[in-house]
């Protein structure tokens, strides 16, 4: 797993994840795929989502233990946990492994939101991660959500901590065709 996944007691949640919930209805359904300790499904059952949290670390899930369905899983070595499986939101911090990325794709509902931040290339001047195995190629995140309505991208470098990074939130657009009003 992504040596910065570990976890992230304490840790505000990411001001991308606060900014793009407005997202996410009350009630909605919102898996965070390696969420550590758990601030983002903090984050989202605070404001009454029903919450799954995937990690690999039991230990770091034990935070979260009374905010909704936890499922221990190395996805990077097992079966992905979910199979069939489909979200009203879609949330991946700090993460990246690349054989899951059609997955948390296909995780996404009809109508559903896709936010995604993680580390990019540059990130190897600045600190850890270095390793170019968990950090985005320019566009990489981009191309990812093919088939899904971007609606906020960013690619760059931000100061504080320094770290460069990708960032996405996407929609998958209801079958029904009627055009959403999405908050910005």
């Amino acid at each position: 797993m992504n040596p910065v996944s570990a976890g992230h007691a304490g840790l505000a949640p990411s001001p991308w994840v606060q900014r793009w919930s407005a997202l996410v209805a009350p009630g909605a359904q919102v898996l965070d795929l390696a969420c550590g300790s758990g601030r983002h499904l903090r984050w989202f059952a605070q404001r009454g989502c029903h919450v799954t949290g995937v990690d690999r670390d039991a230990a770091a899930l034990q935070a979260s233990r009374e905010l909704g369905e936890l499922v221990t899983a190395d996805v990077e070595n097992g079966p992905w946990p979910l199979p069939g499986r489909t979200f009203d939101a879609v949330v991946v911090t700090n993460y990246l492994w690349r054989p899951l990325l059609p997955h948390i794709v296909a995780s996404v509902a009809p109508g559903g939101v896709l936010i995604y931040e993680t580390f990019a290339v540059g990130n190897e001047t600045v600190g850890k991660p270095s390793n170019p195995d968990f950090l985005l190629r320019p566009g990489e995140l981009l191309r990812a959500a093919e088939g899904l309505r971007i609606v906020a991208y960013e690619d760059g470098f931000l100061d504080a901590p320094p770290r460069f990074v990708q960032r996405i939130a996407a929609l998958r657009e209801s079958p029904d065709g009627e055009a959403a009003r999405h908050p910005l």
